[in-house]
């Protein structure tokens, strides 16, 4: 059994824009990719609504990702991968981060977790670092992610580098889905689907 930790925020978690509720296990991309996978796969999702790289949310507490890393590989080990999907609510304005930083924070994260031993017999684990799509227009998300949609059109390039810069694998999620019109960042129901897709098509080169 091979087992795949899925570490993200709400678009992990399965927050569906048009209801702002939890889509079901089986369409949450996580589910996708666990169906896609077949026998012999454990995926593991660890999605939180407002998560961030490395940064301390001062009004959305508990959200810093780097911080919940370590005990949550530790938890999980032994882990043949994991996933890292964060950077969209590094947008926020009250951060003030550009694209570049956002995806160093995300670098910290794959450093946490190939310095780790929580790999099989005591190694560190694959990492694939996936890049968020870009944001579009923002409707009730507007005031708090001001400019987040020209930020976020950096992503794909700086994570890019910063997956190059660690070694670690990459996959642009932006070349399969689009962030919905409904409010500017989270994904609707097929573009969930189509990304488990496709971290499943990256995964089976990584891992079999």
């Amino acid at each position: 059994m091979k087992t795949i930790l899925c570490y993200g925020d709400s678009n992990t978690w399965g927050y569906d824009p048009a209801t702002q509720s939890r889509y079901p296990r089986d369409v949450r991309w996580p589910g996708v990719l666990r169906k896609e996978m077949g026998e012999g796969y454990l995926v593991i999702e660890e999605g939180l609504n407002g998560r961030t790289t490395v940064w301390d949310d001062p009004i959305e507490l508990d959200k810093n990702g780097a911080i919940y890393l370590r005990p949550c590989i530790q938890t999980h080990k032994p882990l043949d991968l994991v996933i890292i999907m964060l950077g969209t609510n590094d947008l926020k304005t009250r951060f003030s981060l550009p694209a570049y930083d956002i995806a160093s924070g995300a670098g910290v994260l794959v450093d946490i977790v190939r310095k780790s031993d929580t790999g099989l017999e005591g190694r560190a684990p694959e990492v694939l670092l996936i890049a968020p799509p870009q944001s579009v227009e923002l409707t009730n998300f507007a005031e708090m992610f001001e400019d987040a949609v020209e930020k976020s059109a950096g992503f794909a390039k700086h994570y890019r580098r910063v997956s190059n810069e660690k070694g670690c694998h990459y996959l642009n999620a932006g070349e399969f889905v689009e962030s919905s019109p409904l409010d500017g960042i989270h994904l609707e129901s097929d573009m969930q689907a189509a990304l488990g897709r496709a971290v499943a098509a990256k995964v089976k080169t990584i891992l079999t």
